[in-house]
């Protein structure tokens, strides 16, 4: 059997290869490596694929949230809402550029933020609320989006991990995450649905007039070289990463469909476990499944990761401590206790191995190991 990894990436690769490799040396016969023609060309065919009038390609999905909320001109004191049950990065743009990251907990089910919090969230301060489609599945858009319309907010979603998930309307319409909101985000590092081969990003957004925006602040803030209009940053995606994303996008639905068909295993393996719960799905978003997470009932999960190990298993948790209780984010407005389902989440949920080379062998013995350790 082969090892079993969180991701896989060596094998992904292997299968490609001819193929990105024959990219990559496009590229370096080229030397433009940077704004080279490949980073045009998958800007178009994702645009395409998403359905969305723009991409913007930059250089990390960090960087994509921090110029969203700047290109939205919001000033220091404004309020954005956004979930404590997340990756760092969504609250860090906002304090980083003066902005105030309101807090708000999750749902138990899917992990994403809570409409209920939104609603009690919102002051006359309040400016945005930023929605993280957490581990593959998309936030409650249609309610959100609602919502922003009732109170005048922005909404830029957090798609780092829902790269080809959609949500599906009332309406029965699908529409891919991150084109939803004013302004989309997403990451493109080595281990997301769809990853590179270092760092990378995207912006995308269906308003001319944010577009124009994004490209310019990310462009040192100029439209005319050395024509400064605005305070920008330096944020790009070089031309060997959009060489090797272009071809990994023609792979991009076949690896999420390897993705399911892992969670589904899982899915059959633990429906019957007391002691586990396996991932909601919810009725209005496909599931990317960029993470397969578990929640624990009655167990150890330190000890159950340390057996994982021993039997050369890797499990992550995905998030040990919420936004709120990090030492960076400690406010006077929030304390232990304020958000009860995420604090719980923290202690109770783990990560088994998901990527899109999982084979049966290795299902079985997760599964089986899993079930065996707790008996």
């Amino acid at each position: 059997m082969k090892k079993i990894q969180m991701v896989d990436l060596k094998s992904q690769y292997d299968k490609i290869k001819p193929e990105i490799n024959e990219a990559i040396q496009r590229v370096l016969d080229s030397t433009a490596f940077i704004r080279g023609e490949a980073v045009s060309h998958f800007q178009q065919n994702l645009e395409k694929y998403l359905d969305v009038k723009h991409v913007i390609l930059v250089g990390n999905g960090t960087d994509a949230l921090q110029i969203a909320l700047m290109a939205l001109g919001l000033k220091p004191g404004d309020e954005v809402i956004t979930p404590t049950f997340t990756f760092i990065a969504t609250a860090e743009v906002v304090a980083l550029l003066g902005l105030t990251p309101i807090l708000v907990d999750v749902n138990l089910d899917t992990f994403n933020i809570s409409i209920e919090s939104i609603k009690k969230a919102i002051t006359p301060r309040t400016k945005a609320i930023v929605p993280v489609h957490l581990f593959g599945q998309c936030a409650q858009m249609e309610e959100i989006l609602n919502i922003a319309h009732q109170h005048n907010l922005f909404v830029i979603e957090d798609a780092c991990q829902s790269m080809g998930a959609q949500y599906i309307f009332s309406d029965s319409t699908k529409t891919h995450s991150g084109t939803m909101g004013d302004i989309g985000c997403t990451s493109f590092f080595p281990s997301k649905n769809l990853g590179c081969f270092g760092d990378g990003g995207a912006l995308f957004t269906n308003n001319d007039f944010l577009a124009d925006n994004i490209k310019k602040i990310a462009n040192h803030g100029m439209e005319t070289r050395y024509y400064h209009e605005v305070v920008g940053v330096n944020s790009r995606l070089d031309t060997i990463q959009a060489a090797i994303l272009d071809v990994k996008l023609k792979y991009l639905d076949k690896y999420i469909l390897a993705r399911q068909k892992a969670a589904a295993f899982y899915d059959n393996a633990f429906k019957n476990n007391p002691k586990i719960i396996i991932p909601y799905k919810s009725p209005n978003s496909t599931h990317a499944f960029h993470q397969y997470t578990v929640k624990l009932q009655g167990v150890n999960r330190n000890e159950l990761q340390k057996k994982l190990a021993e039997k050369q298993i890797p499990a992550m948790i995905y998030y040990p401590v919420p936004l709120h209780l990090q030492e960076a984010y400690k406010n006077e407005r929030y304390k232990s206790g304020d958000f009860p389902i995420a604090e719980w989440l923290c202690q109770y949920v783990i990560s088994l191995p998901m990527h899109t080379e999982l084979d049966e062998e290795q299902l079985n013995f997760i599964a089986e190991t899993v079930d065996n350790i707790l008996i």
